[in-house]
C-alpha cells in the first residue's frame, strides 16, 4: 500500500500531500552537536558535516546509518521524438533496459561499488507518449497510472533511494518541464542530450517552444501530464513515496531534477528530503538547481543518466555516516578540544 493508491484520480493527488513527514529539528541538532565534539577542527569536514546532519534529520536520530540502499532506474519512450529531436531510435531504449538486466552499463558498476541494490523499471516502452506539439503527452489516467508504479517501485525498508532514468528523448522533455516551470527560452535550457549538435538543439527548442504554447499555463501534475513521459512521472510517484516513508532521496543530474519541477510547482517543500547526486553536463541543470535551490554533491562533468551521477554520490554519503558515527570524540580519545 503506497500514499498514491488511494487516489483514484490525478485530482486526488494534491489533497495527499498535506500531512507529509517534516524533518526531525532536535535530530538534526543533536547530530550537528555531535559533529562539534569529534576528534577535528570545527567544521572542518565541510559538507560531510551537513550530510549527516541532513540524515538525522529524516531518520529522526543523531546517529543515522545506512543499512539499505535503493537504486531505481525507470524507463520510457517518447511521441515527441516523431519531430526528430534525437538522433538515435526509440529502440535504443529497450536495448538500454536489456544492457542494465544483463550487469553491463555504468549503473550496474556503480550501484554495485556503493552496495545498492538496483531494478528497473520499464514503463510501456511499446507504446510511446503522445507527441507533445500535438496533444498532452499523457493523459491524467496515465499520468497516475505512472505515479502509482514509480511509489509502488520504493522498498520501505531503504534507508536512502537513488533515483535514475532512461528514456531516447527525455532531455527534450527535461528542458520542456525546466522551461515550462521557470520560464525563459527554450533555448536556454537545451542542452546536447545523447548527442544532438548545433542543428539539433535548435530542433529541439523549437519543438519544445511550440509544445509549450500549446499547452500554456498548465501547472503542477498538469503540466507533468502535458509535458512529461512515463518514467518522469513514476520518478515524481516514487519521490512522493519516499517522503510519505521519510526516505531520503539522491536525485540523478538533469532529467531526473526536471522531473520533479512540478512537485516543486505545487510546494517547493516537497523535494525537502531530496540530495541531488551531481552537477550535469547538460547546461540548464546549474540553471535548474539554481532555481531549485539545491547544491549538486558532485561536479564530474558527467552526462550519462541512468543514475549514475546518483549512484556514485551514494559513496559519499556512506563516508559522512562512516566519520559521524566512528569518529571518536574529544573525551572519547582523552584529546584536549581546546
Amino acid at each position: 500500500m503506497t500514499i498514491l493508491s488511494e487516489a483514484k484520480s490525478l485530482n486526488d493527488v494534491a489533497g495527499l500531500l498535506g500531512a507529509l513527514p517534516q524533518p526531525d529539528k532536535q535530530a538534526r541538532a543533536a547530530a550537528a552537536a555531535r559533529q562539534m565534539s569529534l576528534t577535528k577542527p570545527p567544521f572542518a569536514l565541510g559538507r560531510l558535516e551537513d550530510l549527516a546532519a541532513f540524515m538525522a534529520a529524516w531518520q529522526g536520530t543523531a546517529h543515522p546509518e545506512i543499512s539499505k540502499m535503493q537504486a531505481l532506474v525507470f524507463a520510457g519512450n517518447h511521441g515527441v521524438c516523431a519531430q526528430g529531436v534525437n538522433p538515435f531510435p526509440q529502440d535504443v531504449t529497450v536495448q538500454m533496459v536489456a544492457n542494465f538486466e544483463q550487469g553491463g552499463a555504468a549503473i550496474n558498476q556503480l550501484c554495485a561499488l556503493a552496495g545498492a541494490e538496483l531494478s528497473v523499471i520499464a514503463l510501456d516502452l511499446e507504446t510511446p507518449t503522445a507527441d507533445f506539439t500535438e496533444a498532452a503527452a499523457m493523459t491524467p489516467e496515465e499520468t497516475l497510472d505512472a505515479m502509482q508504479r514509480g511509489a509502488a517501485a520504493v522498498d520501505a525498508e531503504a534507508s536512502v533511494i537513488s533515483l535514475g532514468e532512461m528514456g531516447i528523448g527525455n532531455s527534450t522533455i527535461s528542458a520542456a518541464l525546466a522551461c515550462a516551470g521557470f520560464g525563459g527560452a527554450a533555448s536556454e535550457w537545451v542542452g546536447r542530450g545523447t548527442g544532438s549538435d548545433e542543428a539539433g538543439k535548435a530542433l529541439k527548442a523549437q519543438v519544445i517552444e511550440a509544445g509549450l504554447a500549446r499547452h500554456a499555463g498548465l501547472r503542477g501534475l498538469d503540466m507533468l501530464a502535458a509535458l512529461g513521459g512515463r518514467e518522469q512521472a513514476a520518478l515524481c510517484g516514487a519521490v512522493i513515496e519516499a517522503r510519505a516513508r521519510s526516505i531520503p532521496v539522491m536525485l540523478d543530474g538533469y532529467i531526473c531534477t526536471a522531473a520533479v519541477v512540478p512537485l516543486f510547482d505545487m510546494a517547493p517543500d516537497l523535494l525537502d528530503h531530496c540530495l541531488v547526486g551531481h552537477l550535469s553536463a547538460e547546461p540548464g541543470h546549474a540553471k535548474l538547481l539554481e532555481q531549485m535551490d539545491k547544491e549538486p554533491i558532485l561536479t564530474f562533468n558527467m552526462a550519462l543518466g541512468e543514475g549514475t551521477g546518483a549512484a556514485l554520490a551514494l559513496n559519499i554519503l556512506r563516508g559522512a555516516l562512516a566519520c559521524h558515527n566512528g569518529m571518536a570524540t574529544f573525551a572519547e580519545a582523552g584529546v584536549a578540544d581546546g
